[in-house]
């Protein structure tokens, strides 16, 4: 009881983000039927947790959740992978920077909404439109956090393995990867985040099943306390994910304090 206690001043955040939740809810709960809300303008939070429990039971719908978490995941590794490969080669070769980074930052510029009716028309309206469409709204911040970590090396401990004879791959494995961990694992904090918002965007443009077709049909149906049973869904998919991420940043990068978060 004594450590418990501890903790909870050692970190109030334990504390204070259910009882904000819990605060919310129940201002929400009673405040809609004392201002005369409509239940199809804003459902109360008993009527959202009515509709997701019904959700729940039904099969169709993770039949619609396991569609839009493998499209968030093919999409999120593909755009890792990328990222990671060309944010390598352009901290490291100058000539690569400069032929390449303008087109990057070009396209970053271009608003992903607006490539989804393409993605839909050139891959059409299964998932890899949608795994493309997830990939190329991870793929930036990710590779923005690959090239400032690579840069952000110790200059003096480069110079010193250079002195004693190491090789450019040596100085990379030994320098330079392990400052950019922490860089690269704000990236795939991000990364998996914004993978899901592109795999449920792309089903909003053209799709067959998701939770964003979902959505829409709920959306169709006026089923407002549906819509926000799976607004709830893709929240906690999302925190799912964030934790993932920041738990195994915890175990590989355990020495860093702090992180700096590129490309939000």
């Amino acid at each position: 009881m004594k450590r418990f206690r501890v903790d909870l001043r050692e970190r109030p955040e334990l504390l204070l983000v259910p009882a904000v939740f819990a605060a919310v809810v129940l201002a929400w709960e009673f405040a809609v039927p004392a201002f005369g809300v409509d239940d199809y303008v804003l459902p109360r939070p008993s009527q959202i947790v009515g509709a997701l429990w019904t959700q729940l039971g039904d099969p169709l719908f993770w039949s619609h959740l396991k569609v839009t978490v493998l499209e968030s995941l093919y999409g999120f590794l593909l755009g890792v992978g990328a990222a990671l490969v060309l944010g390598t080669a352009i901290s490291q070769v100058r000539l690569i920077e400069r032929t390449f980074m303008p087109y990057v930052v070009a396209f970053q510029t271009v608003p992903k909404v607006a490539l989804a009716p393409l993605f839909v028309v050139w891959f059409g309206f299964g998932m890899t439109s949608k795994v493309v469409m997830a990939a190329v709204i991870s793929f930036f911040p990710m590779l923005v956090n690959v090239i400032e970590g690579l840069r952000s090396a110790d200059a003096d401990r480069i110079q010193m393995l250079t002195v004693f004879g190491a090789g450019r791959f040596q100085v990379f494995r030994m320098v330079r990867l392990p400052s950019a961990l922490p860089f690269i694992f704000a990236g795939l904090d991000i990364g998996i985040v914004f993978s899901i918002l592109g795999a449920v965007v792309g089903e909003f443009i053209g799709a067959k099943e998701g939770l964003g077709y979902l959505l829409l049909q709920t959306n169709y149906n006026f089923d407002i306390a549906g819509m926000f049973a799976v607004l709830v869904v893709l929240s906690v998919l999302g925190l799912i994910a964030h934790f993932i991420i920041r738990f195994a940043q915890r175990r590989l990068v355990f020495w860093a304090e702090e992180n700096r978060v590129i490309g939000a």
